[in-house]
């Protein structure tokens, strides 16, 4: 069991988070620990392991569109909402003045028009590859704290770390008409040979990144750049149902137990509630609900404002005074931002409710044997195959789930292969939150490409796996020990994910 610890000199201590499960009686209890025990059996498929996301699976056909269906156990009535929140998910946001005034207030400076322009069919963004297109990848930018009052507002928790002081916190390319966009991104790779225990010869690219067409001058010397791909959204509703002990659980920032992997959560700071809480969204577990995170998307990514992020010019700084100048969207009549609480409201609900699509192949022989390899090497001490989440969850449809992420919501040290020098929050440059799993087998029938990892730096599964350091180190290496007919049943374990 993880212990809440002071933080670091000045900071406040750590939340009073609860370490058992308040919201189950002793037989439930009872239950979620037998039926979340990890299995040692692998010659048949485990008790509702096809219902990746407990009974809001999708069980439609699996097409283009299988990210994109509404959990299967909404009722009616939230059926509608979440066809509302789909079509504002959708909605394409231009440049202000506009005569549509419900859809004006884009940017000035953006990455894109929509939110589905970055979430490509709900799923999982990728690297420009053949052409300039780079819409679902772009750069956090973030400097370290120079100052005694910035360190005590790092150490305070009230912000994660600091933009550069002329580009803000990400790179927009793109601007509404009469401006620039801020630059652009450049990647250049070098192919780095890998050969296998059996002799068989692979290739990881290594990205190297860089800026041209800076619309203000060079960035700020300590600043650094972290390449992001859009995750996928399937399931967020239910990862932000599971009960915080059950995260806390898997942490071990020590490891006591010395088997190499010292998990740690993210502590944030709600910037609803003004409370100390558990990030688990976004690369680094930096952020603590799907509406925050949809509120700081539509502030960054499309430079529009809300009630939780209130920033009518988006990412402009101080010293991009001609975007500053330009108007905003602002509508009397409609409220104070130019994303009012009924649109925040509907984007949120679509957000929590995009169903995990059903199992294929889970009695698959080849699967079977592949999902024994995972355990086998130590996968499943990052990537925790189950939860179920809370008795007590707000809406129905995600209470007491038994669901399938294939993850430990928690910061792990990942090497310096993949690291990125950028600290956010409790995350450092070379950590990062263990990302889900489920859906990763239908990312190329959904997005038409195979690019894993933060950058998409990985052209396919087994490339990913060999790109893992740090704690992931012997895991790693015991891939590659692997003879090809086992490597091959790991990938395909994960491809009926």
């Amino acid at each position: 069991m993880f212990a809440i610890v002071p933080g670091t000199a000045g900071s406040p201590e750590l939340p009073n988070l609860p370490t058992s499960r308040t919201d189950l009686s002793a037989e439930d209890l009872a239950r979620v620990t037998a039926i979340t025990r990890p299995t040692t059996d692998f010659s048949k498929p485990e008790q509702f392991e096809p219902m990746q996301g407990g009974a809001g699976t999708s069980r439609k056909r699996i097409n283009q569109d299988a990210f994109s269906q509404s959990s299967a156990n909404l009722t009616f009535e939230e059926e509608g909402t979440f066809k509302l929140g789909n079509g504002l998910f959708r909605k394409l946001w231009v440049s202000s003045p506009s005569s549509t005034q419900a859809s004006d207030g884009l940017g000035p400076l953006f990455n894109a028009r929509a939110c589905q322009s970055c979430h490509l069919k709900d799923g999982r963004g990728h690297p420009p590859e053949g052409n300039a297109d780079a819409t679902s990848m772009f750069f956090r930018l973030a400097r370290q704290a120079e100052t005694e009052e910035e360190k005590q507002a790092l150490a305070d928790r009230k912000v994660l770390n600091f933009p550069d002081p002329v580009y803000g916190g990400q790179l927009q390319d793109l601007a509404v008409p009469g401006l620039a966009g801020e630059g652009r991104m450049t990647i250049s790779y070098e192919e780095i040979p890998v050969r296998l225990a059996d002799g068989t010869a692979l290739s990881l690219r290594k990205p190297a990144y860089g800026l041209t067409d800076l619309a203000s001058g060079p960035l700020d010397a300590g600043t650094t750049l972290s390449p992001r791909v859009t995750p996928q959204m399937i399931g967020l509703g239910l990862v932000e149902q599971i009960h915080p002990a059950d995260i806390l659980a898997k942490a071990d920032p020590d490891d006591r137990n010395g088997d190499g992997i010292s998990g740690r959560p993210s502590i944030v700071r709600d910037e609803l509630s003004g409370e100390l809480t558990l990030g688990r969204f976004g690369w680094k577990a930096q952020t603590p609900s799907i509406r925050q995170q949809s509120a700081d998307a539509f502030a960054g990514d499309i430079g529009i404002s809300t009630p939780e992020v209130p920033k009518h010019w988006g990412d402009c700084t101080e010293a991009e005074k001609e975007c500053l100048a330009l108007p905003n969207g602002v509508q009397e009549r409609l409220g104070a931002v130019e994303a009012p609480p009924p649109v925040m409201d509907l984007v949120t609900f679509y957000s929590q409710n995009l169903a995990v699509p059903v199992r294929r192949d889970v009695g698959n022989a080849d699967v079977l044997a592949g999902k024994k390899v995972f355990y086998e090497l130590g996968c499943a001490s990052c990537h925790t195959p189950k939860f179920v989440t809370r008795r007590d969850a707000p809406n129905k449809a995600q209470a007491f789930q038994l669901i399938w992420p294939y993850s430990d919501f928690l910061l792990h040290d990942l090497g310096e292969g993949l690291a990125d020098g950028q600290t956010v929050g409790d995350a450092s440059g070379t950590e990062w939150r263990t990302p889900p799993l489920w859906g990763i087998g239908l990312t190329k029938r959904v997005n038409g490409h195979t690019f894993f990892l933060h950058d998409g730096r990985a052209r396919n599964l087994t490339e990913a796996i060999l790109w893992h350091g740090g704690e992931a180190q012997k895991a790693r290496d015991s891939f590659a020990a692997l003879a090809g007919r086992e490597r091959e049943a790991l990938v395909k374990f994960l491809e009926s994910l």
